[in-house]
């Protein structure tokens, strides 16, 4: 059975290399903190899932996630390792806040053999608002 994830758009992050700054800068003690309004309702499931990134229209990394914490101002941190793993680009749709997915190592690999991973990601970005990809 496919592992439970979360994806997330890097919001103003041009490409892998400044999302891998961010999560450098951000990171304290081994652990990256990201707010969120709503406890995801799955949150159990997704303990050891990942938070994968996503970059002009792409999955490219993810980040282990390790607990969900309260904070005192009502919102939730979901608390990930700083540790981040670069995958495959995976074509996937931009989209607000945080969504559910669930993938395993083949669809990652699979992804890599299509070719649409090698297309550049304006004309990726063209044809998926065409539902083409």
């Amino acid at each position: 059975m496919p592992q439970l994830h979360l994806t997330k758009v890097a919001f103003a992050c041009r490409d892998l290399e400044a999302l891998q700054e961010r999560v450098h800068r951000r990171g304290e003690n081994g652990e990256l903190r990201v707010a969120t309004r709503m406890r995801p309702k799955r949150a159990p499931e997704l303990i050891g899932g990942k938070l994968y990134w996503i970059v002009k229209h792409r999955i490219v990394a993810g980040v282990e996630i390790l607990r969900f914490e309260d904070r005192e101002d009502g919102r939730i941190d979901i608390v990930c390792s700083a540790q981040v793993d670069v995958v495959p680009p995976l074509p996937h749709r931009a989209h607000q806040g945080w969504r559910y997915i669930e993938l395993d190592e083949h669809a990652l690999s699979a992804s890599q053999q299509s070719g649409v991973t090698e297309l550049p990601p304006r004309l990726y970005g063209r044809l998926s608002a065409l539902a083409l990809v």
